[in-house]
């Protein structure tokens, strides 16, 4: 997550200090480029795994700190979410066997982190979105303690009021609004690294852009969240709108976001993100001061450029330019963030191979890049690319528009082969890692689409829950075997987890599709509704959503039985009959504690909220399926 040397005194003198050190800063990268000082010649990779830790029912767990501890001396570091880690991949030249050599690194970590999460009783798992994390994980408990994650977090919140919306619209559709930035730990990435001298950046950055959608298509693995099935590649959704701080105002201005594509191709000089960056977005956090860069580069000493990189680091492009400093030789490098982690780490090196590959291509097939392709048209791409996967249209040469899957299996995969020989990468690693990405495309078997296929061939199968933790279950399973995801069979459920771990929050079994009334509603349609609908109870709802009664049967059959006859009697309204004083539950209340609370009022539906607002609602009629579901599990198990 970047710097963590950050000053979190709220102090106007340190910020102004902090903002000349960032100018300063910039004036020094200008010097650097300009006395060629940015290594150039020489093409190096890196990558970066994040991860997600399990317990044995396949829900976050918050061991990272654990974890580090006995991780020691290795390339693991922690995220923002103490149930994410990430390992970081010593750079390499880009030639030879450098793939299978990532390949080997990476399974390295893998084995090592699974290792010592089992001495915790735990696992790990490669999505980038856990299907089975629920809103109960993303408060400030579960957050890191480290002072920049807890720093971040409160100049966002000021920015906006404390008031992260979310929407994001798919085959289902979620909206929430949430307190804090945690909603960015739902996502883990398998972060790629490209070196790129200062005088070839602009072509490079402009070909990394222009590529990102395609490949994106063909890695996509975050079809779920929070229970939800929404984008082939919701991640992309979710970081954007997890991480917006514009006000009401900006909003309406269109400002730029922090997380963020790009608008238009870049033109001169690397310089130009970084100052468009600076201009556009202010410094969240500071660093302590440090000697002038440009002293040091007076002495023939490469600075760090600390504020320049710890600005940078709060400014989440999806292509992001990186310095660096290595052994006193300054470098540029790009930084891919759009990839997912998993499905397998052989799948992530193939992402990695084919992206590789056309940044080695591109420019000698097209020349410049920017003047082949319509900037819009890229950045359309890339928004197709994180909906729809391999189904997205693309808009190629010439404004043709393209299935992704067509456009990759007849054009860009063999002009990735070709980058990859003209790097010298071994023949056998070419075919072994750009022939999964072509079976994989010519499936139609992403991680996502994985993922989507396993949830429809579960249709009216236990719980969504459940669902979602045999999603869990099965890629755990997979990703030990290491086989790659087009070879993967579906998610089922086929008993082998503990079933109760599907019913021990109100969350797991509350009804969401709800009908609702309001006060001022008529009781007879209320009362159509609850016939129609065969419901015994319904949540009364104001104008601002938020729940303020319940109407059951029970009060509309006291009207028979004062001789008002429900319908017709057009004057009485539901807020005259409704139940005002509601015993409510949050979604995280455990399912015995809920079974106490209605037995203990007397009450036949419980109303699970938060901040007022209705969730759902769990009802007698639930607990009755669940006890069915446990004594046919039982009699299952003999």
């Amino acid at each position: 997550m970047g710097e963590q040397n950050i000053d979190v005194e709220q102090d106007a003198n340190a910020q102004r200090n902090f903002v000349r050190a960032l100018l300063e800063d910039l004036q020094a990268l200008e010097r650097l480029i300009d006395g060629g000082h940015i290594e150039s010649g020489i093409r190096r990779i890196g990558a970066e795994q994040e991860m997600f830790l399990v317990d044995q029912s396949l829900r976050p767990t918050r061991i990272a700190g654990k974890m580090l501890e006995r991780l020691k001396g290795g390339s693991f570091t922690g995220e923002l979410a103490q149930y994410n880690l990430e390992a970081n991949m010593m750079p390499q030249v880009l030639g030879g066997d450098c793939l299978r050599s990532m390949e080997r690194a990476l399974d390295g970590d893998m084995a090592q982190a699974r290792q010592v999460a089992a001495s915790l009783d735990a696992k790990v798992l490669l999505v980038g979105i856990l299907p089975t994390l629920g809103r109960d994980n993303l408060g400030l408990d579960s957050m890191t303690p480290n002072p920049r994650y807890f720093e971040l977090n409160r100049a966002m919140s000021d920015l906006c009021d404390g008031k992260f919306e979310t929407l994001i619209k798919g085959l289902d559709e979620l909206k929430l609004t949430h307190d804090n930035v945690m909603l960015e730990a739902c996502n883990t990435s398998f972060q790629i690294h490209f070196q790129t001298g200062a005088e070839e950046f602009v072509d490079l950055y402009n070909v990394a852009q222009a590529i990102t959608g395609p490949v994106l298509a063909a890695a996509v693995n975050s079809p779920l969240l929070l229970q939800y099935r929404l984008w082939h590649e919701t991640r992309v959704a979710l970081f954007q709108q997890s991480l917006d701080s514009r006000s009401r105002a900006q909003k309406e201005r269109g400002g730029a976001q922090r997380v963020r594509f790009g608008d238009s191709w870049l033109k001169q000089s690397v310089l130009e993100i970084f100052r468009d960056d600076v201009a556009r977005f202010r410094s969240l956090i500071r660093g302590r001061e440090e000697e002038s860069p440009l002293e040091l580069i007076e002495r023939g000493v490469m600075p760090k450029l600390g504020a320049l990189c710890l600005h940078n680091g709060t400014v989440y492009r999806w292509n992001r330019p990186c310095y660096g400093v290595k052994d006193n030789i300054a470098h540029l490098r790009i930084e891919n963030r759009v990839l997912p982690a998993g499905p397998t780490v052989l799948d992530e090196v193939a992402n990695a191979a084919f992206f590789y590959g056309l940044m080695s291509s591109i420019s000698t097939e097209y020349g410049d890049v920017s003047k082949v392709l319509n900037f819009d048209n890229v950045k359309g791409n890339f928004m197709a690319a994180a909906r729809y996967g391999l189904q997205a249209q693309m808009q190629w040469r010439d404004g043709q528009s393209v299935k992704a899957s067509d456009l990759i299996l007849d054009h860009l995969l063999p002009l990735a082969r070709e980058g990859l020989k003209h790097q010298k990468i071994d023949s056998a690693d070419i075919d072994r890692y750009l022939g999964v990405m072509e079976e994989r495309v010519k499936s139609g078997r992403t991680g996502a689409q994985w993922a989507l296929d396993s949830v429809a061939a579960m249709e009216n199968q236990g719980t969504m829950g459940g669902r979602m933790r045999a999603i869990c279950l099965s890629t755990d399973k997979q990703q030990w075997s290491g086989k790659p995801v087009h070879e993967w069979e579906l998610a089922t459920l086929d008993g082998e987890s503990d079933w109760l771990d599907d019913f021990r929050t109100v969350s797991q079994i509350m009804t969401t599709d709800l009908f609702t009334v309001h006060p001022d509603d008529l009781v007879d349609l209320a009362a159509s509704v609850m016939d129609w609908e065969h419901l015994r109870h319904v949540p009364v709802e104001d104008d601002a959503g938020q729940l303020v009664g319940v109407l059951s049967h029970r009060a509309i059959l006291r009207l028979v039985a004062q001789g008002k006859a429900v319908r017709g009697v057009g004057a009485i309204s539901v807020g005259e009959v409704m139940r005002k004083d509601v015993i409510t539950a949050p979604p995280e209340t455990g399912t015995l504690e809920a079974i106490h609370l209605m037995r203990a009022h007397k009450v036949a539906c419980l109303p699970i909220v938060r901040e007022g607002e209705l969730m759902g609602i769990v009802t007698e009629h639930d607990f009755i399926e669940v006890a069915a579901g446990l004594l046919e599990e039982k009699l299952r198990q003999g």
